[in-house]
């Protein structure tokens, strides 16, 4: 649950210093669709890695692409059947002009980009722009009985029925969670039921000063004798033949790593063949002390943002390397985290006496899987469990390259223009903006989700549907509050307060106006992290509205989202902070979801569509993807590997189909 998603996606305009060995030659958009634009990404300083650390990032990169079914299959139960029947038609018709076609070219990109047939950010299903009559008729041509992945029939409805597995993730409230969504994490189970199921296991595990995750990596279904049962995902189980596949570069990857390195894997393979949660958090205790590897990696069932209990974890993966210059930045960051926990303006009974093992450093990407593909979140703080974090520590990254692609592909948009109503406020993003969005990252990841500890007594699961939205406005308050304090002059962080004047003017606008275009007209804000920017905002807004804190300027017949006065504002995130930090420590799940409910959800319509206007106005793609990198390995006489070389493909529609060739392991039905 501890990821952050930048607002560079949004088309906002900040100004990298990141220099490339060379500048690509193709474009950095490599395609456009609907809502998204698809943009290459490059991986500066591969070359300089010894032929070991290469060979290590292309044996995890094999592995990162080698769970994409399992997340197609989390996401929805037919999302592989779907994706594959959707695949076969666009491979074997040779009648790819006209109307009919492009919108279900269009249709099979977005797929490939959500993961399945829900919006990756909305959960909205999505709506064909072609005909059922047109596609029946390409079934009929194309769909046989020796490539039939799923009826016929029911293939229809799951594409045109518009209330059949209408949203992936329900969050509404006063729904039973569970049965309202389309997510594959439970069958054939209700909400009350799945609380009861693992609430039995926590009281089971009670005064456990090392609680297991329950639920992490299995999906909760009824047997035929009507027993709810937990069906777990390792060799052997459920998705055993693409962990087979995961493994199998794993233990290769195993061979050329570190001592250290090789430790954490071990661990990791025993999870993946066994399902043992004991060994996922043993692994993470040996990862999140490695702070010293060059080249580091995320492979698993991580994240839970899929799941509206927030207890199920989609299947993710990152491979990395360190950003040796970049890191000095965070390396400070690391060295003052006592002092930011001990001057936090929450309750000190809240607080931790020790931090421990907070390590922070920049990142450079070198390859995405699973939920983190085609979309990636462009800060990560992991491991997620609580007490680990309170143990052992955590470890956070910033992902340059991934913020630098987004900035090139951003420029000359015109956003800055369109929304942002004074000249002051443009001149101070665009001069500080990169530096404030990376540092807002920063303590956002390495020190907004790592501070903080529950009460005695509280477990950590009391929020359920509103733990992940409370969580990431928890980080993103305790970063807001601390870009703001002269303590970052005095540490060399910043040269200025404009440089948190710069975050807090465009945070405020992103919360309550620009993100507002990545929504369907008439639908409530659904995703955590757009729930989390609204919140801070509105709450902002109303609670210093007798003040003129932030006010909303009408010029010309547009609306402006103005902060007039930043040192009131930083107050404010203080505030907020200190009570959302409170909610968590105590697990009080009422004011917490009043807090949701009342700031994070509704959107008011007129405010609504005049956004999405003004932001089709400018043919700026509110969402953002990309295309992965190439390795081919090198061999000697041999058969061993001496180098590896990358390349950067700029196809995206090759590329999906590629991976569904050579990286679809999984049957249709699981």
């Amino acid at each position: 649950m501890n990821k952050i998603f930048g607002l560079t996606a949004m088309g906002i305009f900040a100004v990298s210093t990141m220099a490339t060995a060379q500048e690509p030659e193709q474009p950095w958009v490599v395609d456009r669709f609907d809502d998204i634009k698809v943009i290459r990404y490059e991986v500066p300083g591969f070359e300089n890695l010894s032929a070991k650390e290469k060979e290590y990032v292309y044996y995890l990169s094999e592995a990162a692409k080698c769970g994409r079914d399992i997340l197609f299959d989390q996401n929805f139960k037919y999302g592989i059947a779907v994706r594959r029947t959707l695949e076969t038609i666009y491979t074997s018709t040779t009648e790819r002009e006209g109307q009919e076609f492009e919108a279900f070219e269009k249709y099979l990109k977005k797929v490939w980009f959500a993961n399945g047939i829900h919006h990756h950010y909305s959960n909205d299903k999505f709506t064909p722009e072609f005909s059922e009559e047109w596609f029946r008729a390409q079934l009929g041509k194309y769909i046989n009985d020796t490539n039939r992945e799923i009826d016929d029939e029911l293939l229809c409805k799951i594409l045109f029925d518009k209330e059949l597995y209408a949203s992936r993730l329900n969050q509404k409230a006063g729904v039973d969670v569970i049965t309202a969504s389309a997510n594959n994490y439970y069958e054939g189970v209700n909400q009350e039921e799945v609380e009861a199921f693992y609430a039995a296991m926590a009281a089971a595990d009670e005064g456990n000063p090392e609680p297991i995750s329950y639920g992490l990596n299995s999906k909760l279904v009824k047997n035929d004798k009507g027993e709810v049962v937990e069906r777990v995902w390792h060799i052997g189980g459920m998705y055993s033949p693409a962990i087979e596949k995961i493994v199998y570069w794993l233990e290769k990857a195993q061979k050329v790593a570190n001592p250290v390195q090789r430790k954490y894997i071990k661990e990791l393979i025993k999870y993946y063949r066994t399902g043992d949660l004991k060994y996922f958090d043993s692994y993470n205790i040996l990862w999140v002390k490695d702070t010293e590897s060059h080249v580091d990696f995320v492979n698993g069932f991580i994240e839970s943002y899929g799941d509206p209990l927030g207890r199920k974890a989609s299947w993710e993966s990152v491979v990395n390397f360190r950003d040796v210059e970049a890191c000095k930045r965070t390396e400070i960051i690391s060295k003052y985290a006592q002092w930011f926990e001990d001057n936090a303006p929450i309750n000190p009974a809240y607080r931790k006496e020790e931090v421990k093992g907070v390590s922070a450093k920049v990142i450079t990407v070198a390859m995405l899987g699973g939920d983190c593909f085609p979309a990636t979140a462009i800060g990560i703080n992991l491991p997620n469990a609580d007490w680990i974090r309170k143990e052992h520590g955590s470890k956070s990254v910033t992902i340059d390259n991934i913020t630098y692609a987004y900035d090139k592909a951003a420029q000359g948009n015109g956003f800055a223009e369109e929304f942002v109503l004074r000249a002051e406020d443009r001149e101070r993003m665009a001069k500080y903006g990169k530096l404030s969005d990376d540092l807002h990252t920063d303590l956002h990841e390495c020190l907004g989700h790592g501070s903080g500890q529950l009460a005695p007594g509280t477990k950590g699961d009391e929020l359920r549907t509103y733990s992940s939205t409370l969580e990431e406005a928890r980080a993103d308050l305790f970063a807001l509050y601390y870009l703001g304090d002269e303590k970052l002059i005095e540490i060399g962080l910043i040269p200025t307060l404009d440089v948190a004047w710069a975050q807090y003017s465009k945070y405020i606008m992103n919360g309550m106006q620009t993100q507002l275009s990545r929504i369907e007209l008439g639908k409530d804000v659904e995703e955590s992290h757009m729930r989390n920017r609204k919140l801070i905002a509105e709450w902002c807004y109303e609670k210093g509205k007798a003040e003129n804190v932030i006010e909303i300027v009408e010029k010309d017949g547009k609306h402006y989202v103005v902060v007039n006065d930043f040192v009131r504002l930083r107050e404010l995130f203080g505030e907020l902070l200190c009570e959302v930090q409170r909610i968590k420590s105590e697990g009080d799940y009422e004011a917490g979801k009043a807090l949701v409910e009342d700031y994070a959800v509704k959107v008011e319509p007129t405010f609504h569509a005049e956004v999405i206007a003004r932001n089709k106005a400018l043919n700026i793609e509110p969402y953002g993807g990309f295309v992965n990198p190439e390795y081919t390995p090198v061999y000697d006489k041999k058969g061993r590997i001496i180098d590896v070389k990358i390349s950067y493909p700029a196809n995206y529609v090759q590329q999906h189909l590629d991976y569904g060739k050579n990286y679809s392991f999984l049957p249709s039905l699981n």
